[in-house]
């Protein structure tokens, strides 16, 4: 999804602040946020992934003026009245039997999918078209665009790609800078050579 939650790469939300010595709750109701969320999770109310679709559906404002916990207080609020006829965990489906076996090697060089769904992604918008070379392969892993809407469980092998810093941020990027990501294999297109 492109919303105002991706902000990686982009320009003009000011500085980051660093609050030396910050502790981890700058309020006690922050506190009971991050208990409640835990404890639905263990439940089986949600997965993380449905959390992370629920702060993205939140309106560009909304987000940009609440605060990370209050973001959180927004998703458990939405997901409890989401699954308001929840009566607790229900087993998951099956996974497939056998895993996936992985499609790319390290040091296959591939192409992020330039592709922009509707719904959850973890496929960064400054990644997308842009090319890389797989680093480490992983998993697999649930494909969190179909989890984050309870669209099945399909688990997919993960890779760590590196991309250098001209190829995601073009004439800002500093030479002999890189940027590693996690991308599950189905946001990725072989290229034709090995590095």
């Amino acid at each position: 999804m492109n919303g105002v939650h991706d902000l990686g790469g982009q320009r003009g939300h000011g500085p980051i602040l660093i609050e030396k010595h910050e502790p981890v709750f700058q309020t006690a109701w922050e506190g009971r946020v991050y208990a409640l969320m835990g404890l639905a999770r263990r439940r089986g109310l949600f997965n993380l992934d449905e959390m992370r679709r629920t702060i993205e559906g939140m309106a560009p404002a909304e987000y940009l003026r609440a605060s990370y916990y209050e973001r959180w207080l927004t998703a458990l609020e939405k997901l409890v009245e989401e699954k308001s006829g929840w009566t607790g965990p229900e087993p998951p489906p099956p996974l497939a039997r056998a895993e996936p076996l992985p499609r790319f090697k390290v040091r296959d060089k591939v192409r992020a999918r330039n592709r922009h769904p509707r719904g959850h992604t973890r496929l960064p918008r400054y990644a997308r078209g842009k090319q890389g070379v797989v680093e480490l392969v992983h998993g697999p892993f649930l494909l969190p665009d179909l989890n984050a809407h309870g669209l099945g469980r399909r688990p997919e092998p993960v890779y760590t790609v590196r991309f250098t810093s001209q190829e995601l941020w073009g004439d800002d990027g500093r030479a002999g800078e890189s940027t590693s990501i996690d991308l599950w294999e189905s946001y990725l297109v072989g290229t034709r050579f090995r590095t």
